[in-house]
């Protein structure tokens, strides 16, 4: 697969990886960086990579909606969201593994045109193209 990329950024992560530090070259952005207590670390005020990546898929999301609404002429209702949920865990065949859900409100759209709506936008969008492979995202679609 061959990526023709429009745009990038860099950040760089310092300290302990996720007890440390990581921020973008631009400095438009740098966050502390703190391991949940459900990792075994102090938990707290701070970030961590899957709350970074929610924030990220969440509204990668919703604006692939926008490109898949044009694609199905299905259109996105006032008050639309996407909420993602982020999770992280041992997996069994060693190491670690990311689980994904997203929750998409479509208030008032019909059933079928909601759930066209999304599974277009799965096909759509970086973060779900990126995580397809290894990633059972669970989807909710309410409308």
């Amino acid at each position: 697969m061959t990526v023709d990329a429009k745009y990038k950024t860099t950040a760089t992560a310092s300290g302990g990886g996720r007890d440390g530090k990581t921020e973008l070259a631009d400095g438009t952005m740098a966050f502390n960086l703190v391991v949940p207590k459900e990792l075994g670390g102090p938990g707290g005020d701070g970030a961590n990579p899957e709350k970074l990546f929610a924030m990220g898929y969440s509204a990668c999301f919703l604006g692939a909606l926008r490109v898949a609404s044009s694609q199905t002429k299905i259109k996105i209702p006032n008050g639309t969201t996407v909420t993602a949920t982020i999770g992280i865990g041992p997996r069994s065949e060693g190491g670690f593994g990311i689980t994904a859900e997203l929750d998409v409100y479509l208030p008032g759209l019909p059933k079928t045109e909601a759930e066209k709506l999304v599974e277009t936008t799965h096909g759509i969008c970086p973060y779900s193209n990126a995580i397809k492979a290894s990633v059972d995202v669970k989807t909710t679609t309410r409308a």
